[in-house]
């Protein structure tokens, strides 16, 4: 009989163990968890706007309880998407560029006209580092695009989408020639025109918003950036910090390094062959690579050229960056907040979780309970551009 008291003893200690644990662990999770996302914008007219029309940045964004560290936001909210999510069909459609070069353009489009019979909108992807239309996140903004009543169209870079190059030329975070020619193409339907970047889109499209800010300003009516290192030099920083955060530089670096060898005309290039596949990092694949092939002095004077932190100030397009305060390769302490406050179109929505790329949220975030569009990037998307397209264009567009 005492044997029998000590078990129940000894079982009712370990629950009240587990019980204690669950506790504070919820009380972790309600307090420094789940958070509003912040809002960093010049007050004035773009950020009344923000505040009264979308409604997702004042609601608190409720991480994946059993997910909320930062890599792991990362890796399981691709993998988890990639898998469950279904791909997308597209119509793919080819553009010359001037130069010689090509790039594949893959087209979602909605076939049933308009109740008024004006044109759709078009929603124009740039997917990150070596992305391209079937990547997850891609999934997810097609999906956003379907409920804004939108066509989506997604921009694969030189080399990318199983294109050849015609052209021995890739592309790297200023390539924005190269998006100009896309979106002067893309505007020529006469649609209204949106574009939303990731990651190292988002850098492209920032550099095309900068650097063609007179010519943006007419032809996009808004932008939408996710998970963008809008400081790169700082960002390529933390991207270093061993040792998890290495393992994703490793992973990316081994991308790269297959997106060149895979093109014969890469092959002849004044880059050292031995000491390019030897790159362990993104910053070693910089400095091996994208520094010779764009003519860069040094790999920090091709991060300068890439970083947007003092440039957000030419922008004349309405752009909403999505950031996590948690995101390994940009963090709350490296995000330009002071030039995001000083800016009259740009704003910053920042997340308390998230990773890059993740914003994965409720107890399954992936189908069957959470489809493409209910994803958190896709919510945020729709909601942002469907309020500014409810609103009348500029008299000069």
């Amino acid at each position: 009989m005492l044997g029998v008291f000590l078990y129940i003893f000894e079982v009712k200690k370990e629950l009240l163990v587990c019980f204690s644990l669950s506790l504070l662990y919820i009380t972790y999770y309600l307090v420094e968890v789940v958070k509003k996302p912040t809002l960093i914008c010049r007050k004035g007219e773009f950020r009344q706007f923000l505040e009264e029309n979308v409604p997702i940045l004042s609601e608190p964004y409720w991480p994946t309880p059993w997910c909320v560290e930062s890599r792991l936001q990362t890796v399981l909210g691709s993998v988890l998407r990639s898998h469950l999510l279904s791909h997308i069909h597209y119509r793919r459609e080819i553009l010359r560029l001037s130069d010689g070069g090509q790039v594949a353009l893959d087209w979602a489009e909605i076939e049933e006209e308009t109740e008024d019979g004006s044109p759709r909108p078009v929603m124009l992807v740039l997917p990150g580092l070596t992305g391209g239309s079937q990547a997850d996140y891609v999934r997810c903004l097609v999906a956003a695009a379907r409920q804004l009543g939108a066509h989506c169209v997604v921009f694969n870079n030189r080399g990318l989408g199983g294109l050849p190059l015609t052209t021995p030329r890739l592309y790297c975070a200023v390539s924005h020639a190269d998006l100009a020619e896309v979106v002067e193409a893309v505007s020529a339907r006469g649609s209204p025109l949106l574009a939303v970047g990731v990651s190292l889109g988002g850098l492209i499209l920032g550099h095309y918003l900068t650097e063609h800010a007179e010519r943006a300003a007419v032809v996009l009516r808004a932008a939408f950036v996710v998970s963008s290192p809008l400081d790169v030099i700082k960002g390529a920083e933390c991207i270093e910090r061993p040792p998890l955060n290495t393992l994703l530089s490793w992973h990316m670096a081994r991308n790269l390094r297959n997106t060149v060898r895979a093109h014969a005309p890469l092959r002849r290039g004044p880059w050292d062959w031995a000491a390019l596949e030897r790159c362990r990092s993104v910053r070693q694949f910089d400095q091996a690579f994208t520094t010779k092939h764009f003519g860069f002095p040094s790999v920090d004077d091709y991060y300068r050229a890439a970083s947007l932190r003092d440039k957000l100030w030419r922008v004349r397009v309405p752009l909403l960056c999505l950031c996590a305060a948690d995101d390994p390769f940009q963090p709350r302490a490296v995000l330009p907040l002071a030039e995001a406050e000083r800016s009259a179109c740009v704003a910053l929505a920042v997340t308390a979780r998230g990773g890059h790329i993740g914003f994965l949220e409720g107890w399954w975030p992936a189908p069957p309970a959470r489809a493409p569009h209910a994803q958190y990037i896709a919510r945020m998307c729709r909601q942002y551009f469907a309020a500014l397209l409810a609103r009348p264009a500029p008299a000069d567009r």
